[in-house]
């Protein structure tokens, strides 16, 4: 094979769905999108002024499914629970089982059901919070839909978003998923109890996070025996 057909072929770009369009309706398509995206960010905005207006502070929680996000937002509600009035939006394809369990320990919460879509958007929390009265509660915590690729695509109109990402994904996890931790205020690394059995290289990650985004804050957890779990609550400013 000549070099030039080798070239083209050692990387297969990601199809998207304006690539299924035909030429006829691309540009319509294309259009389309970044408008949607525009609004998306035009409500997020004034889902944060409004947040801010009644001193609700507010965290955007994304990762992959089972990479914890449950039990960590689960751990902090535990610890702040006497001291703030918790409101916490748990996204998923279906059920409410993160719900339950997050509302075991003493918070409110609501399940947003997205059905075939992978991520949340500002419109699926401005349709809950313009129904809550505001003045009842100190902290909004969203649990987003389990996904590193999705969530990317919408900002909610929080304060600060965190994303988490386990060990059991592999070293690679991070630097394969770039564009939340640009996005992303705290990077948490979590399961490192596990890190004797599964040989994870978690310096390789905590650099991938701070190469992508020098900004980022990154702290390793165990959700399990809740390692670092103050220190998160620290980092948050609560």
């Amino acid at each position: 094979m000549e070099n030039n057909n080798e070239e083209e072929i050692s990387r297969i770009k990601e199809l998207e769905s304006i690539n299924l369009s035909s030429d006829e309706i691309r540009d319509s398509v294309v259009s389309t999108k970044k408008q949607i995206e525009k609004q998306n960010e035009e409500l997020a905005s004034k889902i944060n002024a409004n947040l801010k207006s009644y001193k609700i502070k507010s965290f955007d929680i994304v990762g992959a499914i089972g990479a914890g996000k449950t039990e960590i937002i689960s751990q902090i509600v535990e610890r702040l629970q006497s001291r703030y009035r918790i409101l916490v939006i748990c996204g998923d394809i279906t059920t409410r089982v993160d719900a339950d369990r997050i509302e075991a320990h003493n918070a409110e919460t609501v399940q947003i059901n997205t059905g075939r879509e992978c991520a949340l958007n500002a419109y699926h929390i401005h349709q809950i919070i313009k129904n809550k009265d505001l003045q009842k509660y100190d902290l909004l915590f969203i649990e987003n839909v389990g996904n590193l690729i999705c969530p990317s695509d919408f900002i909610l109109g929080t304060d600060k978003r965190i994303v988490i990402v386990s060990i059991t994904e592999g070293e690679w996890v991070i630097e394969k998923h770039p564009m939340l931790f640009k996005m992303s205020d705290i990077a948490i690394i979590n399961k490192v109890d596990l890190k004797e059995r599964l040989g994870t290289n978690i310096d390789k990650m905590v650099k991938d996070a701070k190469i992508i985004n020098p900004n980022i804050e990154v702290l390793t957890t165990s959700a399990k025996n809740g390692t670092n779990i103050d220190q998160l609550i620290s980092l948050m400013g609560l």
